[in-house]
């Protein structure tokens, strides 16, 4: 593969910072727009690009942490965006709206996008696939997507349950049942929803998994529900990024 930090233009015209990972041919191929986490634009997100080139996609991974802090280490950038209450969702949608358009711009795309995030980034793959044109979103133990979001919660943000109605692509959801930030509770929520609406979605859950069960770099990593979760990503994508 080859890999390549870029810039961008998000669909409201800003040009943003991006990490482009690509499998090597000129073979016909879908898109992924990796939401990093909240965390930033670090090293782990990166890693998850490559990883996901590697089933054989091209991934791109916007900085969404640009417009407040360009060029600053991710900690340093993610601690700005903290304080700011976490990316606006509008601004959110924009950039990775943007981050489509340039996958389904590159001359091996076959049109089709995906979108994937984890934590943070999990509710806001649901997010963009309520508000934008793509074709299979993934939510990775986004927190918030139901439930009510408690009071001095950190991030400014709301849940998206008047928003599912609207949800445009399949989803695949992916969540630990000793998680709290989605509990069980919220995800069942979440399944109802969906259900009621008539919404394509896929969900599995894992027991003795918590919050971030993915990354391999903290004690919360389990590898069998990681392992599991990524045969689940990959086989969502052949369905629903196939030419």
């Amino acid at each position: 593969m080859t890999t390549s930090t870029i810039m961008i233009s998000s669909a409201d015209g800003t040009q943003i910072e991006a990490y482009l990972a690509q499998p090597s041919g000129p073979e016909s191929r879908g898109g992924v727009v990796l939401i990093h986490h909240m965390p930033g634009y670090d090293r782990g997100s990166k890693e998850i690009a490559r990883r996901i080139a590697e089933l054989g996609y091209d991934t791109i991974v916007p900085n969404l942490y640009w417009r407040e802090a360009p060029g600053a280490a991710p900690d340093d950038a993610a601690a700005t965006a903290r304080a700011n209450g976490g990316v606006p969702d509008a601004q959110l949608i924009a950039d990775v709206s943007g981050g489509a358009a340039f996958l389904r711009g590159l001359s091996a795309s076959n049109g089709k996008v995906a979108t994937i995030g984890h934590c943070s980034g999990g509710r806001q793959s649901v997010l963009v696939a309520c508000n934008a044109d793509v074709d299979a979103a993934v939510d990775c133990y986004g927190a918030y997507v139901t439930g009510v979001v408690p009071e001095g919660w950190p991030l400014k943000i709301t849940s998206l349950t008047d928003q599912l109605p609207n949800l445009r692509a399949p989803l695949l959801g992916l969540f630990g049942n000793e998680d709290q930030y989605p509990s069980p509770e919220q995800v069942d929520e979440l399944e109802q929803i969906l259900k009621a609406h008539e919404k394509t979605y896929e969900f599995h859950r894992y027991d003795g998994a918590a919050h971030a069960f993915f990354a391999n770099d903290r004690p919360s990593y389990r590898v069998e529900a990681a392992n599991d979760g990524w045969e689940r990503i990959a086989a969502f994508f052949r369905t629903h990024l196939a030419a």
